[in-house]
């Protein structure tokens, strides 16, 4: 998902164009302007009523000049919000794995219980993610960095199959500890964090937002809940106040390939040395515009003829 709030220029300093540019129109205006010496002797209101014929639509081509340089300056300076994966990356988005492990995990309204649907769906993933950077994070009232992520997913599958409320530390929900955890596990090479959990407290909501406005990373909410269920609408009111996408459960695995594609999607930053993250150009929008713009500022010049009697 794109996010406004990461909005700046790729190239700012580009941006230094526009004082240069407002000078120079401003300038040809000036100097183009055939009453340009009348105005510093006459008064305007005197200078208007001598004048016939004064050409509006000079006037309107002008201003629709300066709105094409100032536009072509600001496309220039390449305005982007969106990331892209570079094409010389090699790594593949490395994903964190949230698996909830709090006391209402144990509950069996799913069979054979929430937890034990949790900790098969953790395999689905390892299985679908065979061989790509997958790591998890086991959370209640702390959270717990289990395994960095590894391209040995299998061994995901295998710890998290010995995860459950009863080896938790601190009973309690602190989804928002785990977040912050996973980010910085992933540290600057970024990637995707996919919750698996049944259900987010009331209370958390500034939380949650307050991760969302810090950091900005693609989430996946993972359901363990029934549709018209309160559990689903508090997965629903996290989602909306993470911006994350909710799947819930299915009884195969197309829940856990519907979260894969997604993430497969997911633009990080680059991993080659020295290299940050890429950002899509998106000036090129402002081109066509600038063209229209630009056009419609000419015209065919007229000539006027008068035949002598």
């Amino acid at each position: 998902m794109n996010d406004l709030s990461s909005f700046h220029f790729i190239r700012p300093w580009c941006l230094l164009f526009l004082p240069a540019v407002i000078g120079v129109w401003w300038t040809v205006r000036t100097l183009s302007n055939p009453f340009r010496r009348w105005q510093d002797v006459m008064a305007p209101e005197l200078l208007d009523a001598a004048t016939a014929n004064r050409d509006q639509r000079q006037k309107w081509r002008t201003y629709s000049l300066l709105t094409g340089w100032v536009i072509a300056a600001i496309a220039v300076a390449g305005p982007t919000w969106r990331p892209e994966t570079s094409p010389f990356a090699d790594d593949p988005v490395p994903v964190m794995l949230l698996l909830k492990s709090g006391e209402t995990m144990n509950q069996t309204d799913l069979s054979p219980s929430r937890m034990e649907r949790a900790r098969l769906k953790v395999a689905d993933f390892a299985e679908l993610r065979k061989g790509l950077p997958l790591g998890l994070i086991a959370y209640a009232g702390s959270a717990h960095l289990v395994l960095p992520p590894t391209r040995d997913t299998a061994v995901v599958a295998t710890m998290a199959a010995e995860i459950g409320p009863e080896i938790m530390p601190t009973p309690g929900d602190e989804l928002a500890v785990a977040l912050t955890l996973s980010m910085k596990t992933l540290g600057d090479r970024g990637g995707s964090i996919v919750v698996v959990v049944d259900t987010v407290p009331a209370g958390t909501e500034s939380a949650l937002k307050e991760f969302r406005a810090s950091y900005g990373v693609s989430v996946e909410i993972l359901g363990v809940a029934r549709e018209e269920t309160p559990e689903r609408d508090d997965l629903a009111n996290a989602a909306s106040n993470l911006r994350a996408d909710l799947t819930l459960l299915t009884p195969d695995t197309t829940d856990v390939a519907t979260i894969v594609r997604r993430i497969a999607d997911t633009p990080i930053a680059v991993s080659v040395d020295g290299a940050g993250t890429r950002w899509a150009e998106m000036g090129w929008w402002l081109v066509p515009i600038v063209a229209l713009w630009v056009l419609s500022g000419f015209r065919r010049d007229e000539q006027v003829s008068e035949r002598s009697e």
